[in-house]
């Protein structure tokens, strides 16, 4: 597949940026690159490959929920610029 100015420049306005013909020129020639380097892996046997979603096998690495004493409400409260007894005072954003 083969990019001409027009695409880069579509692109370009999709992303809302403006491009001079210098940079409009620049940019031509390295996503013409890029789409190559894309070419060269669709060339790639991947029969008998199976789809993931990451490179490298994740796994969880969060630490386990501990049952633990909480914050004092009058300490979590303290600096809440607007607060009553049981939280936090905020603008109603949804009407009455």
């Amino acid at each position: 597949m083969s990019l001409t100015a027009d695409d880069v420049e579509k692109v370009a306005l999709l992303a809302r940026l403006m491009l001079s013909p210098d940079e409009l020129e620049s940019m031509t020639a390295e996503m013409q690159q890029i789409v190559g380097y894309v070419d060269q892996l669709a060339e790639v046997d991947t029969t008998g490959v199976e789809p993931m979603a990451h490179a490298v096998e994740l796994r969880n690495v969060t630490k386990d929920d501990n049952v633990a004493p909480s914050l004092p409400r009058a300490e979590a409260l303290a600096n809440a610029p607007k607060h009553n007894d049981e939280g936090y005072l905020v603008p109603a954003v949804l009407g009455d």
